[in-house]
């Protein structure tokens, strides 16, 4: 029996416009400032991010507030501001080390929200501003009658094993000697399983069979919904699709390159390979 287990989900999240009995207080929301794809940088002691209160979220100029939910017992709000002043304001990338699992997951739905109200305030279609719509998470145009729902962009990332192998590759903009798992995103009439052939296929050249689901993770970079398998090996040579793939090789699981950090689906995926074949992780 493997020995890993996969991080368990964040819950007590409710949807904006979800049932909702226990009418927080908004004084004591739980902030998360934002401007222009960045987040308040606010750390602890030990160089944990922190949220902000309301008085700091509220003394932004120009911020405009967006209702998230709830999580627990407390409402959860973002602000986007247009004036960051003196604040400093930080690459979510650049500080994975320093969330916890909820505060990523909860900084990733404040950079959608922004993004997407701040890119959806006119109908596609006509052009006429667009309204919160009161019944659901959505901006509406009351013209068209359209609704327009925050971005979410499903793709596919699969360690590809033969035996005690796996096949890692390099993209080109990963720092130097990283290697990690596939991935890619589904195209509009695609299944699941047919982005993930395909995606192999285009990016080292491989077939693989025997797909098997492992687990999923928000990556807010910038929305998509990672869906992690696992697929064995069944042919063909390595060959790379060059504007994507700097390098992939197999590698023996006990002589792997500098993987992912702890953090993200990669990792997880490798190491509940390595537990499935009795290797420490």
């Amino acid at each position: 029996m493997s020995s890993f287990e996969w991080p368990a989900p964040v819950t007590g999240f409710i949807s904006a416009r979800g049932a909702n009995s226990s009418n927080p207080d908004p004084a004591e929301a739980i902030c998360f400032v934002c401007h222009k794809g960045r987040i308040l940088k606010q750390v602890d002691s030990d160089g944990r991010w922190q949220p902000a209160d309301v008085s700091t979220a509220e003394s932004f100029e120009h911020a405009q507030r967006h209702v998230m939910g709830e999580i627990g017992n407390s409402l959860c709000l973002a602000f986007e501001t247009s004036d960051p002043g003196d604040a400093e304001f930080v690459d979510m990338r650049a500080m994975l080390d320093s969330f916890d699992r909820t505060h990523f997951n909860l900084v990733g739905r404040a950079l959608q929200l922004c993004d997407w109200f701040r890119t959806h305030r006119f109908c596609g279609k006509c052009g006429q501003q667009t309204v919160e719509d009161p019944r659901d998470s959505s901006l509406s145009c009351e013209t068209c009658r359209l609704n327009f729902y925050p971005r979410l962009s499903p793709s596919i990332i699969v360690l590809i094993h033969r035996d005690d192998e796996v096949l890692l590759a390099r993209n080109h903009l990963f720092p130097e000697g990283l290697y990690s798992t596939l991935a890619g995103f589904v195209e509009p009439g695609e299944s699941i399983e047919e982005t993930l052939h395909r995606e192999v296929r285009e990016e080292v050249g491989v077939n693989v069979h025997n797909l098997d689901y492992r687990g999923s993770q928000p990556w807010p970079f910038p929305n998509s919904l990672m869906l992690g398998f696992h697929a064995e090996y069944e042919s063909g040579d390595i060959v790379l699709q060059p504007d994507e793939i700097a390098d992939a090789q197999w590698f023996s699981i006990d002589a792997l390159p500098k993987i992912p950090a702890r953090f993200a689906i990669s990792r997880w995926l490798i190491d509940d390979y390595l537990a499935q074949r009795g290797r420490p992780v």
